[in-house]
């Protein structure tokens, strides 16, 4: 099973993939004439402006939904992992692909909202919508639909459940099944009050554990601030192969920095662009660049905060991947420690830390004694939690797109058993076979989706442009496809035919 799955990665995840995204990332930048930095201020402001109405929810529950789905494991043990086995350099890259990654969440998060459906009471969008209506090819977005459903129920909640079981054994000594069962009945409460208690969920914890988590950083930070300038430098040197230790992986750093950044900002994923067209707003462009921010906010802020704790306070190995059978791969090796162990010992217990949250949960260790392995597993087990409710919407989505009426409805319970089946499993299976899961189900979504915004992003550049041109005008943007020559958006057509009715 490991052998077909690292296969599939090989394929899925090749060098000309990782620096294709950063290259398609940087076009979308280009094109919207780096968006991301002018339109920054509009960024927060209209977060915090769309109401939501019973059709739709509101902006900040769009963005929190989102931000469910791109805040999880990979901030926490994710980075930590970009750094085991990329080096402190690999946090640069996960810098670089959430900066031009921004522009690519716009796109996407715009065409979702350009091509979105009403249906049964609710909102209803994402790629296989825009797909579907923008290429017209059907076949294409039922292969994403069939895609993000076999992601979302069965390769990724894994990596998820594993993470959360992992932290609260080692926070708390539970054993990982019971944590599972937690994750089961917790979870399915949740999800079968359906989209508006998803939303509602998303907008409490979400706010407040990112917070939480960043400002335990900030303590961190604080107490190693004669440290900052030399954790900068040495993230920067190691990025580019000037730092000595690290310069022979540069390749890794890159790597890995550009893979966990996607997993964890999931910019040209599509997964943001599900709730992104449930959101109630006036003009497409309004919610692409709310979703924008979301990408900023996951890896600026909080992936930051987790790469600097780790790097401040030293808690972390490097292993160079390549190295030959036989060989220590360890170039660095952290000042992990147990009960006082010295020489060999140490070296040897500090070697056995596996990379991922276990680096985070020492680092805060270090700083505030008895509080960084409780403190952790409960972050990373509401990141994580909420993270699964968002692949469930997504889920739900795209099971709303291929099947209609009492069909829907049953492939929708089974939705439920299959993610609720995957969360437990995902317990009590091996992290690396959960990650290298994850990363097939990443890899899908994010091939399919990519080559279709590549195709058909014209209209989210049109509606840029036009949503800039009525704000200039003094106006609050109203999108009108008739005006702009944009076809298949029939919602936004029944729209503004009812507004002129009144």
């Amino acid at each position: 099973m490991d052998i077909v799955v690292g296969k599939i990665n090989d394929i899925l995840w090749g060098p000309w993939f990782i620096y294709g995204i950063l290259l398609i990332g940087l076009f979308f930048s280009v094109i919207t004439r780096f968006l991301q930095v002018r339109h920054i201020k509009d960024m927060f402001v209209l977060m915090f402006k769309g109401e939501k109405s019973e059709k739709g929810i509101s902006s900040f529950q769009a963005m929190s939904i989102a931000l469910s789905g791109r805040v999880g494991t990979g901030n926490i043990a994710g980075t930590a992992t970009a750094i085991g086995m990329g080096g402190p350099g690999a946090v640069f890259w996960m810098w670089a692909i959430a900066f031009i990654g921004a522009a690519t969440a716009y796109v996407e998060s715009t065409l979702a909202q350009i091509y979105k459906e009403e249906k049964d009471t609710e909102y209803r969008g994402g790629p296989a919508y825009y797909i579907e209506k923008g290429m017209g090819q059907k076949w294409f977005a039922v292969i994403f639909a069939i895609a993000a459903l076999i992601a979302m129920l069965i390769l990724m909640p894994g990596v998820q459940s594993n993470a959360i079981a992992g932290a609260v054994e080692n926070a708390f000594g539970l054993e990982t099944w019971i944590t599972g069962l937690i994750i089961v009945v917790l979870l399915g409460a949740i999800i079968i009050g359906g989209v508006k208690s998803i939303a509602n969920a998303a907008q409490i914890i979400v706010p407040f554990m990112a917070l939480a988590y960043i400002i335990m950083a900030i303590i961190i930070i604080a107490m190693n601030i004669s440290e900052v300038p030399s954790v900068f430098a040495l993230i920067f040197s190691s990025a580019f192969g000037a730092q000595e230790i690290f310069g022979g992986i540069i390749g890794s750093a890159i790597a890995w920095g550009v893979k966990r950044g996607i997993y964890s900002n999931e910019a040209g994923q599509g997964t943001g662009a599900h709730p992104a067209a449930a959101a109630e707003v006036s003009h497409p462009a309004k919610q692409g660049i709310v979703q924008a921010a979301s990408v900023y906010i996951d890896t600026l802020l909080i992936c930051s905060a987790t790469a600097f704790m780790i790097l401040f306070t030293g808690m972390y190995n490097v292993q160079d991947e390549k190295a030959a059978e036989g060989t220590d791969p360890f170039i660095h090796v952290g000042e992990f420690n147990k009960d006082g162990l010295t020489g060999d010992e140490q070296m040897t217990f500090a070697k056995s830390i596996q990379e991922g949250a276990a680096y985070t949960q020492y680092a805060v260790e270090s700083s505030l004694p008895g509080f960084g392995a409780p403190f952790v597993a409960i972050a990373l087990f509401f990141f994580a939690f909420t993270t699964i409710m968002a692949y469930y919407y997504i889920a739900e989505t795209n099971v709303a797109y291929l099947f209609r009426g009492g069909t829907e409805k049953i492939f929708i319970w089974i939705a439920k058993i299959a993610i609720l089946g995957a969360a437990f499993y995902g317990t009590v299976r091996t992290s690396e076979l959960a990650w290298a899961m994850g990363d097939v189900g990443l890899g899908l979504m994010v091939w399919i989706n990519v080559l279709a915004i590549l195709i058909i992003m014209k209209p989210a550049i049109v509606a840029l442009k036009d949503y800039e041109k009525q704000k200039k005008e003094g106006k609050d943007p109203v999108f009108d496809p008739r005006k702009l020559g944009i076809k298949g958006a029939d919602f936004w057509v029944d729209y503004n035919e009812k507004r002129e009715k009144k």
